[in-house]
């Protein structure tokens, strides 16, 4: 790592965090991580033994980590291909390593200004602020380390447009099987709550940011299978992965329940794509590719999951460009901002109000309050 800040394009930065969601790595690890993802919620050991026998049908591993990790190793490489030999180092929300675990490596490493990857996409509470509030409770303390975090990059050309090729390859050869009268696309993401959706975005704003900014995304994407194919396939966004009370609204329809009406609709084939996730972590390998893929046998529809981005180079290299961008704006620049089709992007310093805590008010990091 160069000791001189300059000598490097993402300068002022001199180390990189990963920020995720981790995940158990064995079955021993399964009830404590889901403690920790639960915790001050007051959900029962029995409603998270039932959550954990999800687990049970992978020996109690999670694929994120092991994700997360080959993702660090190609961060790495990229940014060393960029001239930018700069540590990255995972740090988790929920499970080993921490991210105090790797603020103390990259400290140890001599690093004074951290940049911040989430490895979520889109804006929420649960999504963006909750990372946030991960930051300031692990910053506290550690005198001098300045941690700043790339912008939400859903509408990021490497993270969509990877989705969009994908989503593309799998209409057409649902289409050359069944033809296009009998193919719909299904865009996923993960539930939330309707109230923290209702006020997600600036506080200022209209709300609605995490719907709506993949429903926007989703349309994008859908505008390109219709013109590369010369197709009009019905679309639109489904929800996964819902929890809590069933007293509480949350964001429908399940994509249970859409599948079971695409078939009486008449469709004979689904393109399921899970837009609202970056890697194949288990709201996509259990509830996507268990579930859903056995109600789409049970009601006789055909079915193609799409891929994440994971570690595809062009997401990756995505990644670094928006690092790189963040890097120009925290020297002082006014860097393009790289998004596709036009679709919105949103600053990286995040605004007033923005995604709030709806239960108890936390210091965050990264943002105008």
């Amino acid at each position: 790592m160069p000791n001189d800040s300059s000598e490097h394009p993402l300068s002022p930065y001199d180390g990189v965090l990963l920020q995720s969601f981790g995940g158990p790595e064995g079955p021993d690890e399964v009830l404590p991580f889901l403690r920790r993802v639960t915790a001050g919620r007051g959900v029962p050991d029995e409603r998270l033994v039932e959550v954990g026998s999800h687990y049970e049908r992978v020996g109690g591993v999670s694929p994120l980590p092991a994700l997360n990790r080959r993702l660090v190793a190609d961060l790495t490489a990229e940014l060393a291909a960029r001239e930018c030999p700069l540590p990255v180092v995972l740090g988790n929300r929920n499970s080993a390593p921490f991210v105090t675990d790797a603020l103390d490596e990259l400290q140890a490493r001599g690093a004074r200004r951290v940049l911040v990857v989430p490895t979520s996409a889109w804006r929420s509470y649960s999504s963006c602020r909750q990372y946030r509030e991960g930051l300031a409770d692990a910053v506290d303390g550690r005198d001098g380390l300045v941690l700043d975090k790339v912008r939400p990059f859903g509408e990021l050309p490497g993270f969509v447009a990877t989705v969009a090729r994908d989503t593309v390859e799998a209409a057409r050869a649902a289409v050359a099987d069944v033809g296009a009268d009998a193919v719909a696309l299904l865009y996923v993401t993960h539930s939330i709550p309707d109230a923290m959706d209702e006020t997600s975005g600036p506080g200022d704003g209209d709300g609605r940011a995490y719907s709506g900014d993949q429903a926007e995304a989703a349309a994008a994407i859908t505008a390109e299978v219709d013109a590369v194919l010369g197709t009009d396939l019905p679309a639109g966004l489904a929800f996964c992965s819902r929890s809590g009370s069933p007293r509480t609204p949350w964001l429908e329809p399940d994509v249970n329940d859409r599948l079971r009406e695409l078939a009486d609709e008449g469709v004979r084939h689904v393109v399921v794509v899970p837009i609202g996730f970056v890697s194949d972590h288990m709201e996509v390998t259990h509830d996507l590719d268990f579930e859903a893929a056995a109600t789409a046998e049970e009601v006789g529809l055909g079915m193609t999951r799409v891929a994440t981005p994971g570690t595809d180079p062009a997401f990756v290299a995505g990644l670094v460009d928006v690092m790189l961008e963040r890097a120009a704006q925290a020297r002082g620049e006014q860097p393009v901002r790289a998004t596709w089709r036009d679709l919105d992007s949103h600053p990286a310093v995040c605004p007033v109000g923005c995604c709030p805590n709806l239960r108890e008010a936390r210091p965050a990091l990264c943002g105008s309050d």
